[in-house]
């Protein structure tokens, strides 16, 4: 029997799974502490008691991908930058909108951003801020790679000043071809591309060159993926969509992939549009990295201090998350199906995994009694907790073993009938 080894290069711990192929078995799991200082040392920790098998994984050590948006105006194509950035599984750490000037620049420095997402105008449309801005990114004095994915018409062009410049960049389709008709996914190619040859196949996380032939992907990206496949199960059961909620140590990630046929009916009601896959990321809300931030969040949503124990702090990261995820979709527009509307919900992050059944339980009856908004997508839902980090795995295997990702997927179905946290 053939196998494969996932493997999730956290901000805290590294975990990995070994498959079985083609059934999709988890045959064991196993997990250890991240070694921040060269990233390879902990996965071989993790993997020690496995026999030899590929390994592919995912990452985000060092606090994942970190991407900035440059398009032509707030309201229409850096949004859809920003939703695009998002599908791929960057963390947003700036957008700008308009002609950038010097301080603009310099705003975009402070944000220190591993990838820059340079965005604007409809195909054939006014290209006049694009010009500029892929001029100003040409005499930058920061060495930060562009993906390119604004209008078409001029793309060669602003793609020849960016490497005149000195610039390296990836050039992919627009991702807002025409009013309404938001295109992620050449972009979220190319920021994975970008990714894998700059942060992977740099020194940031490790010299060790297995590094790079591992990873194929940031790990929100992967487990968007693994969501992705979770919910074509459960449309296959005419049951409508899922949402997933990680609690890590450096951020909360809310995933949400709602009924599809219904959202591909919303696309174009929009200026945007709608993505059918919809991620949010909070780097505020870690239960490790992040604790003084996230206390502070909770407060600022009104809820009661928060307790030092783990199942307390990922109860605040989840409710707040929730909430934010929510006011995030309100700002979509009117249209398409909501994180209200999923049939399963899913918990997961070690906060959960560790978690006795009963404390479980009594927090995911308090997030469902959240009239602050993460009631509206618990309430009446089935949850379940993603126990062994199957996600990632599942995610890690959808483009090469399609079967074996299904059948991963499945075993975080909740037995028929149930109305208990699985």
């Amino acid at each position: 029997m053939s196998a494969v080894v996932c493997v999730d290069v956290g901000s805290t711990f590294t975990k990995a799974a070994l498959v079985s192929l083609p059934a999709g078995e988890l045959l064991a799991t196993a997990q250890a502490p991240t070694t921040a200082d060269d990233v390879v040392r902990g996965v071989l920790a993790a993997t020690a008691g496995f026999p030899d098998a590929p390994v592919v994984a995912c990452s985000s050590a060092g606090g994942g991908l970190r991407l900035a948006v440059v398009g032509y105006e707030a309201l229409i194509s850096a949004e859809a930058g920003h939703r695009a950035a998002l599908s791929a599984g960057a963390r947003v750490v700036h957008v700008a909108a308009g002609h950038l000037d010097a301080a603009g620049l310099a705003a975009l420095a402070a944000a220190r951003p591993d990838v820059v997402l340079l965005v604007g105008g409809t195909d054939g449309g006014d290209a006049a801020v694009l010009r500029h801005n892929a001029s100003a990114l040409a005499g930058w004095d920061r060495s930060v790679p562009v993906v390119l994915a604004g209008n078409a018409h001029v793309a060669d062009e602003v793609a020849a000043v960016l490497r005149d410049g000195g610039r390296p960049v990836t050039v992919c389709a627009n991702v807002l071809p025409d009013i309404g008709d938001l295109v992620p996914e050449p972009a979220r190619a190319a920021i994975r591309a970008v990714f894998l040859e700059h942060v992977i196949g740099g020194e940031k996380l490790s010299g060790d060159p297995r590094l790079r032939q591992w990873v194929r992907a940031v790990t929100p990206d992967a487990v968007l993926d693994g969501v992705a496949v979770l919910a074509g199960l459960r449309a296959a059961a005419d049951v409508p969509g899922v949402v997933v909620v990680d609690v890590g140590g450096a951020t909360t990630d809310v995933y949400c992939v709602p009924d599809l046929d219904a959202e591909q009916a919303a696309l174009r009601r929009e200026a945007v549009g709608v993505p059918a896959q919809r991620r949010t990321v909070e780097g505020d809300l870690g239960v490790h990295h992040a604790v003084a931030d996230l206390r502070a969040a909770a407060a600022a949503e009104g809820l009661p201090p928060v307790a030092d124990d783990p199942l307390s702090l990922g109860e605040a990261a989840a409710t707040v998350a929730l909430r934010r995820h929510l006011r995030a979709e309100a700002a979509y527009g009117p249209g398409g199906s909501s994180a209200r509307g999923v049939g399963l919900v899913v918990l997961s992050g070690g906060v959960f995994r560790h978690a006795a059944p009963a404390g479980r339980d009594a927090v995911v009856a308090r997030l469902a009694a959240d009239r602050g908004g993460a009631g509206g997508v618990l309430t009446g839902t089935e949850v379940v907790v993603d126990a062994a980090y199957v996600l990632a795995a599942t995610g890690l295997l959808a483009a090469d073993h399609p079967a074996a990702a299904r059948a991963l997927a499945a075993t975080l179905l909740p037995p028929p009938h149930s109305d208990q946290v699985t």
